[in-house]
């Protein structure tokens, strides 16, 4: 079984479920948790989910729409930024409870304003920002397709715990040195692995399409994402996002990261999907006691043993 929300937020700094990864919609929703002197905390990465389906989602893991503090971007393409958002966030909005504020980078502010995006809780980024008390928000940017998307790294520093750190990086052109320099080190990662090479070039899709993901200001491959992983070398979990339905599996992307699981040094490897949210993954500091082994139905979007098989 995965771990529920209370057994893996114990003694972390805190916890991480990908609501939905894929071609259809990305989000994640990252759960700070109360301490003696601060409230709980919950940011979401990315809204490209409708609202209506994210607050079920988010209310079948004990989490109001209002509490959402904020929804970082890491880029407005739609699968990122769902069309629904726009109303929904909008003050005196009669479709929900949203609160949130909107960051999105400088370089997208163009793009958010076409879309009607700009409101008084939308607040550009391009430098470190502090999303909530004790959490840290830097990113850096890298191509794809025409603006870019920015990676983060978050650092959590709460007064009664030890510091802890997540990267979340998808739609990636290609890994640069800054990018891995950025995220080197944290105890969890998020990236993607978007396809693998074979059965994209056996795909039947068009050419024009296959070079916009393979050509360096698209998505990462399985073994770009895994060289990557190597490169910045998390401390704890590894999550894998963005993978292909079409040209991709989970097995195989499991196969390219194989090397890098070790469960005995508490390191394993997490398979985000488009349609079933992955467990609560805990983001614990240096001085944490690792999680126990987990694992999952073969269903499930979760954590992989070391043999790459669901359990």
């Amino acid at each position: 079984m995965s771990l529920g929300f209370a057994q893996a937020v114990e003694g972390a700094a805190g916890a991480l479920c990908v609501l939905a990864s894929g071609s259809k919609g990305n989000c994640a929703v990252l759960v700070v948790p109360r301490t003696a002197t601060t409230a709980r905390r919950v940011i979401l990465f990315d809204a490209g989910l409708s609202p209506s389906r994210t607050n079920g989602l988010l209310h079948a893991r004990g989490i109001r729409s209002d509490e959402v503090d904020e929804i970082v971007f890491t880029h407005l393409d739609s699968d990122h930024c769902h069309s629904g958002w726009v109303n929904a966030i909008r003050p005196g909005s009669v479709t929900g409870a949203w609160r949130a504020t909107l960051r999105i980078h400088r370089m997208h502010m163009g793009r958010a304003e076409r879309m009607g995006l700009l409101y008084s809780k939308t607040a550009p980024f391009d430098e470190a920002f502090e999303a909530a008390p004790g959490v840290r928000i830097e990113s850096v940017m890298l191509s794809h397709d025409d603006l870019g998307v920015a990676v983060f790294r978050c650092e959590i520093n709460l007064p009664d715990r030890d510091s802890a750190s997540f990267g979340y990086a998808t739609d990636l052109g290609h890994v640069t040195n800054e990018m891995v320099d950025h995220l080197r080190g944290v105890d969890v990662l998020a990236i993607e692995s978007n396809y693998c090479p074979v059965m994209q070039a056996n795909s039947g899709r068009p050419a024009f399409l296959q070079k916009r993901i393979m050509g360096g200001a698209g998505h990462l491959s399985n073994e770009e994402s895994a060289a990557a992983v190597g490169r910045i070398a998390p401390r704890e979990h590894v999550v894998l996002l963005h993978l292909s339905q079409q040209c991709n599996e989970p097995a195989i992307a499991m196969g390219n990261h194989q090397r890098f699981i070790d469960e005995d040094a508490g390191r394993r490897c997490v398979i985000s999907l488009q349609n079933e949210p992955t467990g609560w993954i805990p983001i614990r500091g240096d001085g944490q006691d690792r999680a126990p082994k987990v694992h999952v139905k073969q269903k499930q979007g979760g954590l992989f043993n070391a043999t790459g098989a669901r359990g």
